[in-house]
């Protein structure tokens, strides 16, 4: 049974960072590719960050060069680290990992920008 457990969201500054972390169980991260998700009040879940089985990793516009995705494989981790964040962040942040033709989430973690 695969398992996604977030954590490391929270309140932080406009300008600060956040690292958010997806232990997961039942898939192992370093042959999946692996993704994190965000979703807004009254907006549809979208697409943050990606990384392959690879370690090729892909990013969506409006996070390129302030959030960087990774993964530990002795740790069946991934991180999501953002960096210069902006209120319009403000979201459910959702692990994500696709396996046997089914895709699972994470319960999320909210991440708050604000002054």
């Amino acid at each position: 049974q695969v398992q996604l457990v977030e954590s490391g969201g929270g309140l932080v500054q406009p300008g600060g960072s956040l690292r958010l972390s997806c232990v997961a169980s039942g898939v192992i991260v370093g042959t999946y590719t692996m993704a994190w998700y965000r979703q807004a009040p009254g907006k549809q879940r979208d697409l943050v960050a990606g990384i392959t089985s690879f370690g090729t990793t892909n990013y969506a516009d409006p996070v390129k060069g302030r959030f960087t995705i990774s993964r530990d494989n002795a740790k069946n981790t991934v991180y999501l680290q953002m960096n210069i964040l902006k209120p319009d962040d403000t979201a459910v942040y959702y692990c994500n990992v696709q396996k046997s033709l089914q895709a699972y989430w994470g319960q999320g973690t909210q991440v708050t920008v604000s002054s």
